[in-house]
Formats: structure tokens, C-alpha cells, sequence
């Protein structure tokens, strides 16, 4: 008897594992049909139902950062101020030289002629707003950018190559190539600092996370098709496009909430694409929405 109901249990197991699986293929297969008629090269990594649910895409190739970095840049300040070395209320000296013309900058906007901000302040600007001339006055403070990429191998993430500043980066467009993750390692960055609420204090951990929700740029990404009011903390990366016509980084990667309370993570990266910046957001968008509409099923 106890045979035949392990046998029952096995077989009831295995159906529930391949349902789960047909489930998570039937994802992949929207994702790919998305991309299917397009000119690009996209990856995407999802965690989701406590890690139960998990898929990726192109997951372990590498794909430029450009802005996402910022978010790993405001993760290693924070664990400076965490151990005292810096603090939220510190103030830095940002001067009339800083403000660099060619580099996209809220804070040069708001204050032409230079400015003193706290570390906090600057953050903001930094993930928020994706401000160019903030990220590079935190990488100065940090040591440069191999002290970002050093914090994070530290903390046994490998498949992150932060190399230069916005600066270095924009001036020369291969650069940007040296500054680079796997859609893999991005949502795992995510996960792990959103789950794991010990490798920041509580401080910290409250500060990066609303800034994150409160990210402005790339509206039209990862929440573009998504229920109004749906809350995403997000952090976005964009390039330019070279005399070829090709776009080398359109990017979001995030924490999204689900109504019931309950969330996912997901990084999507879009490179080498021959499409126009509307298609290319909007990759982003569909792939999101296609995750939303997922996930809502399985709280159904």
C-alpha cells in the first residue's frame, strides 16, 4: 500500500513539475516571438515565485551596462557608509570643471555653476535620474571604478567588468564594451540585495530601494505596458548610436510587484540593434508585459 501511494505521490509530482515547466516554456516562447522579426541581440534573466520560477535568455553573454551601473555604483557607496567611511550627510564639492558639457546632467542643469551636495543628494541624482556628472563624483569618492567591480567579486559576484566612468566611456564608444554583465548577474545583483537584507543596513537597504521606485528614466521600458500605478524599482542604461546605425545598449533591469504583494526580477538588455530607440523600448515593454501577464497566472 505504501508503494502505490509513493508511486501516486511520484507521478502527481512529476505532472506538477512538467506543467510548471511547459508554463515557463510557454514565457520563453512569447519572449522569442517578440524578438523574432527583430534586428537585434537581447537577453533577459527572471527570478521569480521565491526562485522557483526561473528563466533567461541569451543569460551568460556579455552586454554593455552603461547606466545600469549606477545602481551597482550607489550599492558599493553604501556599503562604504555602512562600514563609516563615508555618511548619507557627508557633503562634496562639485565644481564649476566637474560639469562636463558632452555628459548628461541634471545636477549641471539645476547648478551651472557648481554646487556642494551630501553623498545622499548625489545618489539621488545619480540612480534616479541617471545623472552622469553624480556617478563619476561617487566613482572619485570610491577609488575608481575597479573599487565597484572589486566589491562585487567580493561578495562572489563574477560575471560584472566595471572598467571606466561615464566620462571615459562616452568619449570612446568601445569602452563601453569593458562595461559589461550577464543578464544572469544583473537579476542576481537584484535578488540578492533585495532578499538578502544583511549585506546593508537597514538604513541602506530603505534608502536604495526607494530611490529605485523613484527612477524617472525609461518610462516607456520595463513599466511602459505594465497596470498603471504598478510599482517597479528600476534602474536603466542607454548608448548612443554609432555611425553604422547600430545601437549598442538599451537596458532595464528590476524589482516589479506583483498586487498581491509579491514581486519578480527581471533584467532585459537589448545590444547590436539595427532597429530605431521606439522599437527598441518597446522590445522591453512587451517582454515585461509578457512576464506581468505570467506571473499574474500563477497568483490566480
Amino acid at each position: 500500500m505504501n508503494k502505490v501511494f509513493y508511486l501516486t505521490g511520484l507521478f502527481f509530482l512529476l505532472i506538477v513539475c512538467q506543467t510548471s515547466a511547459q508554463t515557463i516554456d510557454s514565457l520563453r516562447q512569447k519572449i522569442q516571438q517578440i524578438i523574432s522579426t527583430k534586428q537585434v541581440v537581447v537577453g533577459v534573466a527572471i527570478i521569480g515565485n521565491n526562485g522557483k520560477d526561473t528563466l533567461s535568455l541569451n543569460g551568460e553573454r556579455h552586454f554593455p551596462l552603461q547606466s545600469v551601473f549606477k545602481f551597482h555604483i550607489a550599492l558599493a557607496v553604501l556599503s562604504q557608509i555602512d562600514k563609516g567611511k563615508f555618511s548619507f550627510d557627508q557633503k562634496i564639492e562639485i565644481q564649476k570643471n566637474d560639469l562636463l558639457p558632452g555628459l548628461y546632467s541634471p545636477i549641471r542643469d539645476k547648478y551651472p555653476n557648481g554646487a556642494t551636495l551630501t553623498i545622499s543628494e548625489i545618489l539621488e541624482y545619480t540612480v534616479s535620474q541617471s545623472d552622469n556628472v553624480g556617478c563619476d563624483v561617487l566613482l572619485r569618492l570610491l577609488g575608481g571604478p575597479q573599487a565597484v567591480e572589486k566589491y562585487f567579486k567580493t561578495n562572489h559576484f563574477r560575471e560584472i567588468s566595471i572598467k571606466f566612468n561615464e566620462e571615459d566611456q562616452q568619449a570612446n564608444w568601445d569602452l563601453q564594451f569593458e562595461n559589461w554583465t550577464t543578464p544572469k548577474a544583473a537579476t542576481e545583483v537584484l535578488a540578492s540585495f533585495y532578499n538578502n537584507k544583511t549585506l546593508l543596513s537597514k538604513k541602506a537597504y530603505n534608502f536604495i530601494w526607494k530611490v529605485m521606485r523613484e527612477t524617472e528614466t525609461g518610462k516607456k521600458r520595463l513599466k511602459g505596458e505594465l497596470p498603471e500605478n504598478t510599482i517597479v524599482a528600476h534602474k536603466t542604461g542607454s548608448s548612443g548610436v554609432n555611425k553604422e546605425g547600430l545601437t549598442a545598449a538599451v537596458n532595464d533591469i528590476g524589482v516589479v510587484f506583483l498586487p498581491n504583494g509579491k514581486h519578480y526580477f527581471i533584467s532585459v538588455f537589448v545590444t547590436n540593434s539595427k532597429e530605431n530607440a521606439d522599437i527598441n523600448e518597446r522590445i522591453i515593454a512587451d517582454i515585461s508585459k509578457a512576464t506581468w501577464d505570467y506571473f499574474m497566472k500563477t497568483i490566480k
